[in-house]
């Protein structure tokens, strides 16, 4: 553990004391801040930016990890051994490009210690500490180097000086294996709502949706699943028929479960499009 002054470890514990909260229960979902899509035009300076690490988003509630669906994740005791008792807002994460391996050892219910032994939670936010961003990333920071974990890390922030310089970064990260990028208004409030005091930025356009029936296909399809009947979280309906395996088609995600897809830009009706199958997204 790294060392610390007592007044700095006294200062923590000042700090953290209004950030104590009761535990979750099962079936609750976590109140979680969530992000808009960025847009030019954004003043940059008053933004942090950060890697968008593509993993399943927890909520560690000072005793217990939980899904952003509130569901009970149940990693090795080893896992959060040492963590603090305060909430932590992050993403629990297998590394660049392996999303569907952290999806899989999130939903154990009887823990893989092989493939928890890969998995990080990268912590963004302090859900329950009050002040701006910028002033609980202070307290963030000097919180995890407290923490004498090799599992549970903060989530490195920056500052972007230009919309250029935001591209630049982009693109390295997007080359580096990353999915994109998240930009965290410094002034902002912890408030579990979607605003643009949080943003997400991607090289291409994403969204969420809940599967509402399948489409038979026709054609080479006859006999499978031809696209999929999805709402979006703005109520919309439309039809995702782009994207799937011949697996998928054969074996199509559940009425009710939740998809990823990209599209281009939306119709003036708000529908998405050419909406087009990513993934399944059962961490929602």
């Amino acid at each position: 553990m790294n060392s610390k002054s007592p007044s700095r470890r006294h200062l923590l514990v000042a700090l953290l004391a209004a950030a104590a909260a009761p535990a979750l229960r099962a079936g609750t979902a976590p109140a979680l801040m969530l992000a808009n899509r960025y847009r030019p035009g954004v003043p940059l300076a008053d933004y942090w930016v950060s890697e968008k690490m593509d993993g399943v988003r927890g909520y560690w509630d000072g005793r217990q990890l939980w899904t952003r669906g509130g569901e009970k994740v149940n990693p090795p005791a080893w896992f959060t051994k040492g963590w603090p008792t305060v909430p932590l807002d992050g993403e629990l994460w297998a590394g660049r490009g392996q999303f569907q391996k952290a999806v899989s050892t999130v939903r154990q219910q009887v823990p893989d210690e092989q493939a928890w032994r890969v998995m990080r939670f990268m912590v963004f936010d302090l859900p329950a500490q009050a002040g701006t961003f910028t002033a609980r990333l202070a307290i963030l920071n000097g919180l995890m180097s407290t923490v004498d974990s090799p599992y549970a890390r903060a989530v490195p922030q920056s500052r972007v000086a230009s919309p250029e310089a935001l591209t630049k970064l982009l693109r390295a990260t997007v080359h580096g294996g990353g999915e994109g990028l998240m930009l965290h208004l410094g002034a902002s409030l912890y408030k579990a709502e979607r605003s643009d005091d949080l943003l997400k930025l991607k090289p291409y356009d994403d969204a969420d949706a809940r599967v509402v029936a399948w489409v038979d296909g026709q054609g080479k399809y006859a006999g499978q699943m031809g696209a999929l009947l999805v709402e979006g979280t703005d109520g919309k309906r439309f039809r995702v028929g782009s994207g799937f395996t011949d697996e998928q088609r054969r074996k199509p995600p559940a009425v009710g479960s939740w998809i990823s897809y990209r599209y281009r830009g939306l119709h003036d009706s708000g529908i998405p499009r050419f909406a087009t199958f990513l993934r399944e997204r059962p961490d929602l």
